[in-house]
């Protein structure tokens, strides 16, 4: 829940800059000096970057959750008790003894998405969030007709 409060902060956040930013771009073009148009011009083009990004951010995030709401319907999501730690985390000792079990899933059956997105949430619960997110993101690509990133 919190992440989606924070996505929804930082679209906010980054609409009031999209405002400004085309506001202030148009102040620098109505000036008609060549280094001022080039700094509006700069502005806009940060402005729709930082835009994209955060589109497909919010995309990410909804097709992730998409196919976690799913592998719950069918009864597929992990049912491991791992140990906590003081700090509410999972210990990560505890996730790295069952994510061997995950990677020989996703390498046993390499086209299907609930393998690799199981294998996404063993790396997430062991703490490597890049890998977690390339996992995610293949699970996505199969579950979408796509075919499978096979560097493991």
């Amino acid at each position: 829940m919190t992440t989606r409060v924070g996505t929804v902060v930082m679209a906010v956040l980054l609409a009031l800059y999209l405002v400004f930013a085309i506001y202030y771009a148009t102040v620098l073009f109505g000036t008609g000096d060549g280094i001022a148009i080039s700094m509006g011009a700069g502005l806009l083009l940060l402005a729709l970057a930082g835009g994209g990004f955060i589109a497909a951010e919010i995309v990410f995030g909804i097709r992730a959750e998409t196919l976690a709401r799913r592998l719950e319907e069918e009864g597929g999501l992990p049912e491991e008790q791992l140990p906590v730690g003081a700090s509410g985390r999972v210990e990560r000792a505890a996730a790295e003894e069952v994510f061997p079990r995950y990677r020989a899933a996703v390498e046993a059956t390499p086209d299907d998405w609930r393998a690799w997105f199981r294998l996404a949430l063993a790396y997430d619960t062991a703490g490597d969030r890049r890998r977690a997110r390339w996992a995610t993101r293949t699970a996505i690509r199969l579950e979408r007709g796509g075919t499978p990133d096979v560097r493991l």
